[in-house]
């Protein structure tokens, strides 16, 4: 199962991101940060995080949220968001990254929930989910796979029915929406040689300020901020697939291996090189990763 704790650069953080093989669909984080800050990013999935210590600072659209202990942060896929520490001491969690399909499979056995369900509250004061969410923890780290399964969905349930309803359309509509949309598109293809902005607002008829705006207010953050976390969830793929963060680095369009650690590293709080052994990725000997 791999090191339950790895200390950070002898500051106090120590952080494990893993996955328990008999949850499919769900990826585990417990960590204590310190000086460590999340930049903007998103999720493919849904995140539910139980705060066990100090305060966390949730950077969103519509604000900044504080969460202390027995507070439960809940965000949407997709949902652009910064974390960082709200004291000095920084803040420790438990957090649940449940796939899109756990989180359907939960709400369509819940009645009065339509359409894609959501969380329609982010930080919430809810000491009993958060106590379920640490036992999700708990019984994965004890290999207990009834347990932790039940518990997730248990934990799921009771966030959706107090604080869930159906997600709004994300996209706003208009032919900025339409713009932007395209010039995601032509990111993700060319994640590897991506043009500048200049060139990308040509290519779609447009100027650069306006494909900046638009791209803001559909995505909640600049092209370039935009094209980091996709190269990240990339790179995530294809370490969980076997690639070596080395090899991982240049098909994303990463300079070298240090520039994707220093991403990867602050965008999902652990370094390629841990996150590739929680997966229990095999491989023959040592490499430079393992410095990572």
């Amino acid at each position: 199962m791999g090191r339950m704790e790895s200390e950070r650069g002898g500051s106090g953080e120590w952080a494990r991101h893993w996955r328990y093989e008999r949850l499919p669909g769900l990826d585990l984080l417990r960590a204590h940060y310190v000086r460590h800050t999340f930049p903007r990013h998103a999720h493919d999935g849904y995140v539910l995080a139980a705060v066990t210590g100090g305060i966390q600072e949730i950077g969103l659209p519509g604000g900044t949220d504080r969460a202390g202990p027995g507070s439960v942060v809940l965000i949407n896929p997709e949902v652009p968001h910064s974390s960082r520490a709200g004291e000095p001491d920084g803040w420790a969690y438990a957090t649940l990254y449940p796939s899109r399909g756990i989180v359907a499979e939960v709400a369509a056995e819940l009645s009065g929930l339509r359409g894609t369900p959501g969380f329609t509250e982010t930080t919430v004061a809810d000491p009993e989910t958060a106590r379920l969410i640490r036992g999700v923890h708990r019984a994965a780290e004890e290999g207990n796979a009834l347990a932790a399964d039940g518990l997730l969905r248990t934990a799921v349930a009771r966030a959706l029915r107090r604080h869930g309803g159906p997600l709004p359309a994300r996209m706003p509509r208009g032919a900025g929406a339409g713009t932007a949309a395209r010039a995601r598109e032509v990111l993700l293809e060319r994640l590897g040689d991506p043009p500048s902005l200049d060139e990308l607002a040509a290519s779609l008829g447009t100027s650069p300020f306006a494909l900046l705006r638009a791209f803001r207010a559909a995505y909640g953050m600049p092209p370039h901020t935009w094209l980091t976390d996709a190269r990240v969830r990339r790179a995530r793929r294809l370490l969980e697939a076997g690639t070596a963060p080395a090899e991982a680095a240049v098909a994303v369009g990463f300079t070298d291996q240090p520039h994707l650690n220093r991403h990867f590293t602050r965008i999902v709080g652990v370094p390629p090189g841990a996150y590739r052994r929680e997966r229990g990725v095999s491989r023959g000997g040592r490499g430079p990763e393992d410095a990572a």
